[in-house]
């Protein structure tokens, strides 16, 4: 191979594992220990901090750097790939959107102030179809990226009440279902930590007013799922379920209910709604054994619909007290 392959070749290696020795790195390129220590300082020439440690244990070991290797993409080559990244963040599975994003929060710090439009306009002609997410301004995703990125101050006008107010937020993780995106965020005005759905937001601005992160930072998936499966409906409910989570997890869509490990091998599921009646028939239809942990008017319930099922398979409705 060619130098420049082999230092490409170099920098692939060192960003697999933490630590490389000289004689390692010499047989994996088919090199001299004197070649690797030139090729080393190649990459150092080019921005890479590449440290060298003596005795037991050291060797060659990639530092904190710059994001993508400089020169690898030429012009079409960056535009092709933000609008991949992009359609592959509107996509409709949940950890190839969050890893896409990332991605391209990665290339936007390299991407050049002139692509970005062609960047923007060749998005706008990528549609997907077959139950993918809610459709979203790329430039809002972008924006409030950059914000959790950069951890700066965001503000966007959100419906309550009946009327859109603008709120003040800390920007910590933007989260994807697998139908909508969803940004965490610490609301500032009222002083505690939200949620709020991408799709509803307006006017979508970063402000230049840096904050200092926070440490009662929530787990971002689970707060959001638990909001989207539970605390936006009147009533919520709570089941053990004598299944492995893996199997109800797979049953359940990540928008319907939150699913987590029990202690006893089992997984509890929680969920909410106007009634839940429909919830549970949709637990009843998972096909495993179940309990109702809350709320205990649900068991009374239950217990309803059990005896009206009994009746109906026996063939003999059961009659109210008033017939």
């Amino acid at each position: 191979m060619d130098t420049t392959e082999r230092v490409l070749a170099l920098l692939g290696l060192l960003q697999q594992r933490q630590v490389w020795t000289g004689p390692e790195l010499a047989g994996r390129l088919g090199v001299t220990a004197r070649t690797v220590r030139r090729d080393v300082e190649r990459l150092r020439t080019l921005g890479y901090p590449v440290h060298a440690s003596q005795g037991t244990g050291g060797g060659y070991q990639l530092g904190p750097g710059q994001d993508l290797p400089p020169l690898l993409l030429d012009d079409a080559e960056a535009i092709a790939t933000a609008v991949s990244l992009l359609a592959g963040a509107g996509g409709g599975v949940a950890s190839a959107g969050d890893a896409a994003l990332r991605a391209l929060t990665k290339l936007d710090r390299v991407l050049p102030a002139r692509l970005r439009h062609e960047v923007r306009a060749l998005a706008e002609s990528v549609e997907s179809f077959g139950g993918g997410r809610t459709p979203i301004d790329p430039d809002v995703l972008m924006t409030l990226a950059r914000a959790c990125r950069d951890e700066v101050e965001a503000g966007f006008g959100y419906p309550s009440g009946g009327e859109v107010r603008r709120r003040r937020v800390e920007p910590y993780r933007l989260v994807a279902s697998d139908r909508r995106w969803y940004l965490l965020a610490y609301d500032v005005d009222r002083d505690d930590w939200r949620s709020f759905r991408v799709d509803r937001m307006t006017d979508v601005a970063a402000r230049t007013w840096h904050y200092r992160p926070r440490t009662d930072a929530p787990d971002a998936a689970t707060f959001v799922q638990e909001g989207v499966a539970s605390r936006v409906y009147p009533r919520q409910a709570r089941f053990l379920v004598h299944a492995p989570v893996e199997t109800v997890r797979a049953q359940v869509p990540a928008s319907a209910a939150l699913v987590r490990p029990h202690a006893s091998g089992a997984c509890e599921l929680i969920s909410g709604g106007a009634n839940l009646d429909a919830v549970l028939a949709h637990v009843l239809l998972l096909g495993h054994d179940f309990e109702i942990l809350e709320p205990p008017d649900l068991r009374d319930r239950a217990g309803e619909l059990a005896a009206k099922l009994a009746a109906a398979a026996a063939g003999a409705p059961r009659r109210s007290a008033a017939g």
